[in-house]
């Protein structure tokens, strides 16, 4: 998807586009998207060849620039972490999920799309939220999915991958507000385990979906 600007806003900030209210700027199930967003960046990371995932385990593979800041930033870190070694996708999620999601509206800020209001909650503690400036990536977006979802058309690559991530962080109705879960879930499900990627990012999806659902089990129950 383009940005005003003409370049390609990453999955993770399309997620981010779908979590925030577009009136008040809050951003709804947080708890479940943070995961998915850290998630987003790492599939990103692996669709442009810089990372790759077997096994359960993360590898670098370039350090070369993918154009996109956001990216770029993720990468440094994933290099300085992996220090030339395989390591496990779900240690790697777990330390970055609870830190993506201020880079994400940073740039979602930079393209335009959205703009940083802070309001004091009891005029003491600063509460930041994120009202849509420009809603046509999101109205394009929101088209997109659903004509996967709903109309059966048949997604791309990235597209695929979007629905996958959602899919595996029960973000159907971030997704789709207006369907029960129950309605959109099977067709999801369908475009996550299908046959719409190479076989190195469609493993790599897979282990994703795996590990998030280990990692939203423990948020969980360390929320409760």
């Amino acid at each position: 998807m383009a940005t005003n600007a003409g370049t390609t806003i990453t999955l993770a900030e399309e997620i981010m586009l779908l979590s925030l209210d577009d009136e008040s700027g809050a951003q709804r199930l947080r708890q479940s998207v943070a995961p998915a967003l850290s998630g987003a960046i790492l599939i990103e990371l692996v669709l442009a060849e810089r990372v790759s995932v077997s096994g359960k385990h993360m590898e670098l593979r370039s350090t070369e620039s993918t154009g996109d800041p956001l990216l770029d930033g993720r990468l440094r870190l994933v290099e300085t972490w992996l220090r030339g070694r395989r390591r496990r996708m779900t240690d790697w999620l777990t330390k970055d999920y609870m830190k993506v999601s201020g880079p994400v509206l940073e740039r979602l800020g930079e393209r335009g799309l959205v703009a940083q209001q802070v309001h004091k909650v009891l005029g003491v503690f600063p509460q930041r939220r994120y009202p849509e400036v420009d809603g046509t990536v999101e109205r394009a977006l929101r088209e997109r999915l659903a004509a996967v979802v709903l109309g059966g058309a048949r997604p791309d690559e990235r597209t695929a991958g979007l629905i996958a991530l959602l899919h595996a962080a029960k973000l159907h109705r971030l997704a789709f507000p207006q369907h029960s879960p129950g309605s959109v879930k099977p067709r999801m499900a369908e475009i996550a385990d299908g046959q719409w990627a190479a076989d190195g990012v469609r493993a790599a999806i897979r282990d994703m979906q795996a590990a998030m659902v280990v990692m939203m089990a423990a948020t969980v129950v360390a929320v409760s």
